[in-house]
């Protein structure tokens, strides 16, 4: 068995493109979906990241603007800042990108954005909504491992679900929201021991721990669904992701690639949020 290969910017063009006939509807009715991020600094991987959020905002619809602030700007004037985009009602979705200098907390950034308006899913209120299952925005890299399994035609409900992994970012949403679907979920970590008697066991395997190959054929069986997040660069210079991508291709039903798998789903998702708080505020009025 070769694994289907899950071509996530294909997946990411098409949400894009139905974003976009949402974004035009919302427009027509007096609403045009309205992303702002702060940049603190001038980090090189910061910049690229926030140059292809507002590049998607430009191909979906979405009016982008970004908020520069010097890297020795104090968190009183930065807290100051997305209060005023708390307050601004032509903004939908509120962006800070990660990380900032030292002396800000993170934190209390995160805490200080409307859960409106947290097109993130990173605040405490949206995480709790998440884990009882109330509507929120999700938050955006576990969102978009949901989709690509779903847009493969696998049913979650009843498959025994394996998570690598126990971040804030990935591991731990990403696990409730496979719960949700009614999977098994079994969370492993740095500290579990004999990884591949239990990743073995799973249906659908989502590995998220920043690991260069940690995991090869002798961790998956024959027919998983493997979802790979991890994105590493190696002495070489080439991005690579968690799993050995040649070995486990040979044994799963599907796999995504690293680059090209689940990285452009995440900033789709946020425009998916984005969106989605515009649509919101059609419905308040």
């Amino acid at each position: 068995m070769t694994a289907m290969v899950i071509d996530g910017k294909e997946t990411a063009k098409t949400i894009r493109e139905e974003l976009a006939i949402e974004a035009k509807a919302l427009a027509e009715k007096g609403i045009v979906p309205g992303l702002t991020v702060i940049l603190v600094g001038n980090d090189p991987a910061s910049e690229s990241y926030v140059k292809g959020k507002i590049k998607g905002c430009a191909e979906v619809g979405i009016h982008s603007e970004l908020i520069r602030m010097e890297p020795t700007v104090t968190q009183e004037e930065l807290l100051a800042e997305i209060e005023k985009l708390n307050q601004n009602p032509n903004v939908h979705g509120i962006l800070v990108q990660l990380p900032l200098p030292k002396h800000i907390a993170e934190s209390a950034v995160i805490d200080a954005i409307s859960p409106e308006k947290d097109v993130d899913g990173f605040h405490p209120i949206s995480v709790g909504n998440m884990l009882i299952g109330n509507e929120t925005f999700l938050p955006c890299t576990p969102h978009g491992v949901i989709e690509l399994i779903k847009r493969t035609g696998t049913e979650i409900s009843g498959k025994h679900a394996v998570v690598v992994g126990r971040s804030n970012i990935v591991g731990k949403p990403v696990a409730m929201l496979l719960l949700q679907e009614n999977a098994t979920v079994t969370i492993c970590h740095s500290r579990t021991p004999d990884l591949a008697a239990i990743t073995k066991q799973a249906d659908i395997l989502v590995v998220a721990v920043g690991k260069a190959h940690m995991i090869g054929a002798e961790h998956v069986k024959p027919g998983t669904v493997v979802i790979d997040v991890g994105v590493n660069r190696i002495e070489t210079g080439k991005l690579v992701g968690d799993v050995k991508f040649d070995e486990v291709k040979e044994i799963a039903s599907y796999i995504t690639p690293v680059p090209g798998g689940v990285g452009p789903m995440t900033i789709t998702m946020l425009l998916k949020n984005t969106v989605r708080s515009a649509e919101r505020e059609l419905e308040r009025r």
